[in-house]
């Protein structure tokens, strides 16, 4: 099993300079965050994303690299429910990676922590059932139980081939983060 060692901001200035979020992973390996377009971001997850290939809009994208090489994107945005529209909540709409070991928890990770500079209050994110949460679980987010149906209806079904299987919510209350980690 791979080991992730973080990295203080001091020693990611001598690597790459402001702005990037490093991990350095066993074997010499190195995770590296960034941020992406939108446009960037939803090219990636049409040809990577194994259920939901289309998004529309999203308030912020963040990808994540393997030495030059882009394995993941986490595209965020306003909570598809409108019951949680409240200015308070963020929900990551996308996140998929081409199966780079940690790529996703290190995404939901660096989300939360966004999220928390954009004043949220909350990180929200479904996922299928049959989807065990491994990285949600390893990244500290919390299960919040079955939520929703198996497709939309009415006239927000816009016959979307997507699976028809319910789907489970996670959250991460980002009062919890501290400052600066």
């Amino acid at each position: 099993m791979l080991e992730i060692k973080p990295i203080t901001f001091r020693e990611a200035k001598a690597f790459k300079g402001r702005g990037t979020v490093l991990f350095l992973l066993q074997g010499g390996r190195m995770l590296e965050i960034k941020p992406i377009t939108f446009r960037e971001a939803k090219a990636f997850n049409a040809s990577h994303h194994r259920h939901h290939p289309s998004i529309q809009g999203c308030k912020f994208c963040l990808s994540c690299w393997e030495d030059e090489k882009m394995v993941g994107v986490a595209i965020c945005g306003r909570p598809v429910s409108r019951h949680l529209d409240n200015g308070d909540i963020c929900e990551i709409n996308r996140l998929c990676t081409d199966g780079t070991k940690n790529a996703c928890s290190m995404l939901y990770g660096a989300a939360a922590r966004v999220a928390k500079e954009m004043g949220y209050k909350k990180v929200i994110i479904y996922i299928l059932e049959s989807e065990n949460g491994a990285s949600l679980k390893a990244s500290n987010y919390i299960f919040g139980g079955e939520a929703g149906g198996t497709h939309w209806t009415g006239k927000r079904n816009r016959g979307q081939n997507i699976p028809a299987e319910k789907k489970t919510i996670w959250y991460k209350n980002l009062s919890a983060i501290k400052e600066g980690k």
